[in-house]
């Protein structure tokens, strides 16, 4: 278990007050857990208060002890309302505050509402833009804890191809690779920031169980009920049929993505000749990937390439494909960057994304993804295992 040191949160608040200051955002209060964790440490129920300019204050209401514990900021109160947090944000010596940020793409509108009426006459104004702009370009201690968590997914990956068999349902299988990811530290807990885009890390879907969902993926599959309309189901693996395995495993907070695809006996024409476009498409974006180049481009790439292997109107998705080719990765799956069209920001060294070019037909979902890490000379990856189809 890794606390992060107060060097790494003092160099992100600082980053973020960098782009308040330049964007007229005197204060920010940040309450979502998956910032909570990256500006202070902790997920304890809390309000971090960051000003534009001084030292920020954590109000935590539950628990304080461990907010104490796993937090290095120096300066954390117990607040036991929301009335508090305005006295404690006032008696910080910020009682003045014309514009406030908040992380709106994820407050719930009462929650907006309340703030709104407690620090009348402030302005509200979205600061997750800028939240998620800081958070784009890891460190080189979050880019440690991806290398090291990379060691964790091959042998996840090894363990999907030595355990993998024809007679197993989706749902069992699924259960065993999560059995096996939990013991290896797995933190069990998902995090996506997109409103209502619910993942469970084990993604596997067999042949025919490639149903559309309204998970913003590629590949959605029929899941256990109508409640959870997406992933694996009772579904008997059998042989000649792809074995899609979409995995995430995490590690202090932080996930990595990647997508490999299995099969017992030999795929169809169709579905091996898909795959190796879908690998042609991956090596041509490592190839192209650097500093400087934009998203979009990337994106317009992969497009291209697709159109050439005949199999367009299965590439990211069928009937409905998805509107993009990758995205950032880190505490969050839905991170940015995001590989798309019209997402014009240039490649940066610490940038983590991964690729999934992947196409999807009615007998059976292919593909592959990688993450990468954006270096000065180019992309390194860093989930390895085999890239070809696996047979078993």
């Amino acid at each position: 278990m890794r606390y992060t040191p107060k060097s790494e949160v003092d160099r992100r608040i600082t980053k973020l007050q960098e782009r308040m200051r330049q964007n007229a955002i005197e204060g920010a209060v940040i309450v979502q857990n998956a910032d909570l964790f990256y500006f202070t440490g902790t997920i304890q129920n809390s309000h971090l208060f960051i000003p534009s300019e001084g030292q920020p204050l954590l109000m935590v209401k539950k628990n304080l002890e461990r907010a104490i514990e796993e937090s290095p900021l120096d300066n954390i109160i117990g607040v036991s309302s929301l009335k508090e947090v305005y006295s404690a944000i006032k008696s910080h010596g910020f009682g003045l505050i014309k514009t406030l940020g908040f992380e709106l793409d994820v407050l719930p509108a009462n929650q907006y509402l309340r703030y709104q009426k407690l620090f009348m006459p402030a302005e509200i104004v979205d600061i997750s833009g800028l939240i998620r702009a800081v958070k784009m370009v890891k460190s080189p201690y979050e880019i440690e804890i991806l290398k090291d968590l990379a060691k964790v997914q091959l042998e996840i990956f090894s363990f999907i191809r030595d355990n993998l068999r024809v007679g197993i349902s989706e749902l069992e299988f699924s259960g065993m690779v999560t059995g096996f990811a939990r013991k290896k530290g797995h933190s069990g807990l998902m995090r996506v920031r997109g409103f209502n885009q619910e993942l469970f890390y084990v993604h596997l879907l067999s042949g025919a169980n490639t149903s559309p969902s309204y998970f913003d993926g590629s590949v959605g599959g029929k899941g256990v009920s109508p409640a959870f309309a997406q992933g694996s189901c009772d579904k008997i693996i059998g042989r000649n049929e792809p074995v899609l395995v979409d995995f995430s495993f995490i590690l202090d907070g932080y996930m990595l993505d990647q997508t490999r695809v299995f099969c017992s006996g030999k795929l169809p024409d169709h579905l091996a000749r898909a795959h190796a476009s879908a690998v042609h498409i991956l090596k041509e974006l490592e190839m192209i990937s650097r500093p400087g180049v934009a998203c979009s481009k990337l994106y317009d790439r992969a497009v291209q390439l697709a159109g050439e292997s005949g199999f367009i109107k299965h590439f990211l998705g069928f009937p409905e494909p998805v509107a993009f080719v990758g995205h950032g990765v880190g505490i969050e799956l839905d991170e940015l960057p995001v590989i798309a069209q019209g997402f014009d920001t240039p490649l940066e060294e610490g940038m983590v994304f991964a690729l999934e070019p992947k196409y999807v037909f009615p007998d059976g979902a292919v593909g592959l993804e990688n993450t990468y890490l954006v270096t000065k000379d180019g992309l390194e990856t860093l989930t390895v295992f085999e890239e070809d189809i696996i047979y078993i």
